[in-house]
């Protein structure tokens, strides 16, 4: 490992000395790509650099001990060694979790796509407050939340729902997300007070960008162009502005019809069609690498039952990493924080776990 961090160290000098280069217009696009770079080794070189000092703080009260022999000077000296050791472990801990493998799309928006599954309305009900759950969480971060498509039903419930969240880093903490929630609960229609069981599936993509290529043959799609359905405001259900795109190969088919524009919609449909053929090549590959597969938190498979919110008890249980959570009200607000950064400790221990075995 330290081989490693020294060759990153000597790595993020070079690239210091070079971003400090005059450039000229022909430069911008290696410009970028330093900068990215740059940026993505600061975390583990000023990590490393921390270490470093921290060992040589060690070294320094080791040698003072032995010179020392003021009884008071001694215990001092102890205290400060003791805390050098101490953050040395867990120096040592972190730069081990960021020289992790890095999900190349954990810095992408995403799309989400919402279903309702088993339980009629209850399902589409509960799909859109899992939305709106979403809209919150990402308001609480500053990210942006455009919608691409939705099929409501007359009593405020959603069939489905496809939506984009860009920010920074997005689909790193959304990407926990995938996978079938089920909710227990007595539904208002419900005259005799059972508890009935609904689910949704919840799919989160990475938006694809300009740097994946994701070919899309004319001959392989229809586009179709018609009049938006539902309620919508002024001009959206008076003109042909809703387009359908399907996907001859998969059978995908995709629809938007959030914009007055037809091209604004156009481009929507284009965008979460790429998603979808991207994350079925993503999930392919993850069905070839199944080593690595049993590495992360759950399987990644969109049938996989990962968390069950009772309303009667008040409780969330993540049953991927056996978490259980008394405030459903405030995650149903959004407040999905604790619940993420449990599944990504949970994700980099497993990863931990799996590199220290090679």
């Amino acid at each position: 490992m330290f081989d490693k961090l020294e060759d990153l160290l000597i790595r993020f000098e070079e690239i210091m000395s070079e971003l400090n280069e005059p450039a000229t217009a022909n430069d911008q696009q290696r410009f970028r790509k330093l900068m990215k770079e740059q940026s993505d080794l600061t975390p583990v070189v000023e990590a490393y650099k921390e270490y470093k000092k921290a060992g040589q703080d060690v070294e320094d009260s080791l040698a003072m001990l032995e010179e020392e022999s003021d009884d008071e000077m001694r215990e001092m000296l102890k205290e400060e060694l003791s805390a050098a050791k101490k953050r040395i472990e867990e120096l040592e801990q972190k730069l081990k979790i960021l020289l992790l493998p890095k999900d190349p799309n954990d810095e992408k928006n995403v799309i989400i796509e919402i279903r309702a599954g088993a339980g009629g309305d209850e399902a589409a009900l509960f799909a859109a407050e899992i939305y709106r759950m979403y809209v919150h969480y990402a308001e609480g971060q500053r990210w942006k939340v455009e919608t691409m498509n939705v099929d409501e039903i007359g009593i405020g419930g959603m069939k489905e729902v496809q939506f984009t969240i860009i920010g920074q880093g997005a689909y790193s903490r959304m990407k926990y997300e995938s996978g079938v929630h089920r909710v227990q609960r007595v539904p208002e229609t419900e005259s005799g007070g059972r508890i009935h069981t609904s689910t949704i599936s919840v799919a989160v993509m990475p938006e694809v960008d300009d740097d994946i290529d994701i070919v899309i043959e004319d001959k392989d799609i229809r586009i179709d162009v018609m009049r938006a359905s539902g309620n919508g405001g002024q001009c959206v259900n008076t003109t042909d502005s809703a387009v359908r795109l399907t996907h001859y190969p998969t059978g995908i088919v995709v629809y938007s019809q959030t914009e007055k524009s037809q091209l604004q919609n156009k481009a929507k449909a284009f965008a979460l069609l790429k998603a979808k053929l991207y994350d079925i090549e993503q999930q392919q590959r993850h069905d070839a690498e199944a080593e690595m597969r049993r590495s992360q938190i759950g399987t990644g498979d969109r049938s996989e039952k990962i968390r069950t919110y009772n309303f009667p008890q008040g409780r969330v249980t993540d049953h991927r990493i056996g978490l259980t959570l008394y405030k459903l009200d405030k995650i149903m607000n959004g407040d999905i924080q604790e619940i993420i950064d449990a599944c990504i400790a949970a994700d980099q221990a497993a990863k931990l776990v799996k590199m220290g075995e090679n």
